[in-house]
């Protein structure tokens, strides 16, 4: 079974910081014994930044991101460093891999590091994951680590997204504030209502909230991933949901998942540019399986060339769908509202019919 385990800053650290040592060494005890029975586990860890807060002492998380980056650089030597002695313990070797949103936007890139993390995995090694804080900006930053676990399940088709976080799983309804908050443990379905029910970032040292682990389950759902999210100070809480235990919230995929290239599309690509189209095209989109064709567009929006990725909108401005595009921003400029037939009448060539083909085009649920 192969599994990503996601670990948050709220777990790994104190309140005023500093690293939890005690927790470091439970969660690197746990996957090396899932190691030991034939699992393969990849852990994406948050923690760089607070690992810097405590070595220097800092109380506040700054909210510049040059002060951020100065303190990822810090904290993250301290935080593998630490990592790879725990797991040296253990006998297992670990392998340190700093990602940004380009790794997985640029298709060459995408694929390099799935070959690089089954290698590593094929080598018995325990990969250790993080966003590259230290030059990150935000063009290319992923943001949360809650988004880069789940585009790592969905890159290596993991059987399971553990997220390790402060509380026990998802409610419905905020427990910090509600005494009567009751926890779901089991979501069949995804829907983006479930974002209505996530609340924001969470602790002062942590990035992500419960909204960005429904990003992440999003992501796992269309993937065909199981995600969990659960109580990381729980005592052996990943054996314990490896042995079948049922533990905090539990998200199913979807039975039919779209592919992986699809999933890139989806996810991973860049957007560069939007296209608003009519009723009729979103309806042949949404029900009928169809391609975009040009007369379905009504507006075109950024600059793109032939083989990006665009977000696909209806006219209330809700993206339904994105896909890989067969012409340029200009070309789409002058041929929308038009039919195929008379695209080489109007450009003086005609490459293809649809400006979207069916097959590079994913709808967005």
């Amino acid at each position: 079974m192969k599994i990503v385990v996601k670990v948050g800053t709220s777990t790994l650290t104190y309140e005023n910081g500093q690293l939890n040592l005690e927790m470091m060494e439970k969660l690197s005890r746990q996957i090396s014994n899932l190691q030991n029975r034939g699992d393969k586990v990849i852990l994406v860890t948050s923690g760089a930044i607070g690992a810097g807060m405590g070595k220097l002492n800092i109380k506040q998380k700054p909210k510049t991101l040059p002060e951020k980056q100065s303190l990822a650089a810090v904290g993250q030597g301290l935080l593998i460093e630490l990592y790879e002695k725990f797991f040296n313990e253990y006998g297992k070797v670990t392998a340190q891999l700093l990602l940004t949103k380009d790794d997985f936007s640029i298709r060459d890139r995408y694929l390099n590091i799935s070959y690089t993390i089954s290698n590593l995995l094929n080598y018995g090694v325990v990969p250790i994951i993080n966003e590259n804080d230290t030059v990150t900006v935000d063009e290319i930053k992923i943001g949360d680590n809650d988004t880069l676990s789940a585009l790592v399940a969905s890159l290596i088709e993991a059987d399971i997204l553990i997220i390790l976080t402060d509380i026990d799983g998802l409610y419905n309804k905020n427990p910090s504030i509600n005494n009567d908050a009751i926890l779901i443990d089991i979501v069949e379905e995804f829907s983006d209502k479930l974002f209505d029910i996530a609340g924001g970032a969470g602790t002062k040292f942590g990035t992500g909230g419960m909204y960005t682990k429904m990003q992440a389950a999003k992501i796992c759902y269309n993937s065909g991933v199981k995600m969990i999210i659960a109580n990381g100070k729980l005592d052996n809480v990943l054996n314990r949901i490896a042995n079948g235990e049922k533990i905090g919230t539990t998200f199913i995929p979807m039975q039919n998942p779209i592919s992986s290239r699809k999933v890139w599309i989806a996810f991973n690509a860049s957007v560069l540019g939007k296209l608003v189209i009519d009723d009729g095209a979103k309806n042949a989109i949404l029900n009928k399986g169809k391609s975009l064709l040009p007369g379905g567009i009504k507006y075109t929006d950024g600059e793109y060339s032939v083989g990006d990725c665009v977000s696909i909108v209806d006219t209330n401005d809700k993206e339904i769908a994105r896909g890989l595009i067969n012409y340029t921003s200009s070309e789409v400029d002058k041929i929308k509202g038009y039919k195929s037939g008379d695209i080489e009448k109007i450009l003086g060539y005609k490459n293809y019919d649809e400006v979207i083909h069916r097959d590079n085009l994913v709808i967005i649920s």
